[in-house]
């Protein structure tokens, strides 16, 4: 890894800790969801950072790809999953932290065991270690909880690590968050690793789209007005997931028309909501690591 990609991960992740602190300023109960994520686009912007993919901003049983946009009426309430990403010439921030906006606290075990987790994974992180050695942290963790509450916490089935790139943020190497005998290397890439933990039964499934998109196909679009989106996107965003909320801002209209028919014709795909299947709250906690030159680094820490 070459100087200027470690200090553009080192740079991105800088940002990311500040946005991390502006969101706690800004996250309340019942502030509308897209006055957040505006927000939020808007404070990485100023800081220099680039909009690396859309802030999830998933309640309770969601646990992931959910944006808001500008018809959007949801607010800030619950379990509140704060997910953000950020690049610094493409290179990656990707970090996490949950948000108990309930007024007797009920998730705080949750979101304390999460961080418990994370804090277990930065101890492990060091240059060399093998995928499995992530895993075994974050077990060791939900196992000790478990015993002293009965059981009562599990893994999301389905979410891992992943290694991240240029204008990629998964870039194939996955990073279980459960017992692994992966003898792969951490060595000389960066990566995320994610634990989500929940009161239920850890199995998710896929609901509704929620606002964030990827190009799914290089096939033309029909429409004029609609390959001038898809123009914009690739210049813009590159290969990086985006929403309908950053092409309003830069003044582009019909967005709900265009967005779907370009869905239709296959050429946006849009993730769905993950939904944890019992319905039960799902907490999540991440940071971002780069091991280069025999060092090792958690970017995204504060």
């Amino acid at each position: 890894m070459d100087s200027k990609e470690l200090n553009s991960y080192i740079k991105a992740g800088e940002i990311a800790q500040a946005v991390k602190r502006y969101a706690r300023e800004i996250i309340k109960p019942g502030v509308p969801l897209i006055e957040i994520a505006r927000k939020v686009d808007d404070k990485i912007i100023e800081l220099g950072g680039e909009l690396g993919f859309p802030v999830n901003l998933s309640i309770d049983e969601v646990a992931a790809h959910f944006t808001p946009d500008s018809t959007s009426k949801e607010v800030a309430t619950g379990l509140l999953k704060f997910d953000v990403g950020i690049t610094v010439n493409g290179f990656f921030a990707d970090t996490a932290i949950s948000f108990d906006l309930t007024e007797d606290n009920r998730h705080k075990d949750l979101v304390e065991i999460n961080k418990e987790m994370q804090e277990a994974v930065i101890r492990t992180v060091k240059p060399g270690i093998k995928v499995s050695n992530i895993g075994d942290a974050v077990m060791d963790v939900l196992d000790e909880a478990n015993e002293k509450h009965d059981n009562k916490f599990a893994l999301i089935d389905g979410l891992s690590g992943h290694m991240v790139g240029k204008d990629m943020i998964h870039a194939g190497l996955t990073i279980p968050n459960y017992r692994n005998d992966s003898e792969n290397k951490l060595d000389e890439m960066a990566f995320a690793v994610e634990p989500f933990l929940t009161t239920g039964n850890g199995k998710i499934y896929s609901g509704e789209g929620g606002g964030i998109y990827s190009i799914n196909s290089e096939a033309p679009a029909r429409d004029k007005e609609a390959r001038k989106v898809v123009e914009y996107i690739k210049e813009n965003f590159k290969t990086r997931p985006f929403c309908m909320r950053w092409l309003e801002r830069e003044g582009f209209t019909k967005l709900k028309f265009i967005f779907a028919s370009l869905k239709k014709q296959g050429i946006f795909y849009e993730y769905p909501k993950l939904i944890e299947k019992t319905k039960k709250p799902v907490a999540q906690c991440e940071n971002l690591f780069v091991i280069s030159d025999g060092k090792a680094y958690c970017t995204t820490r504060e």
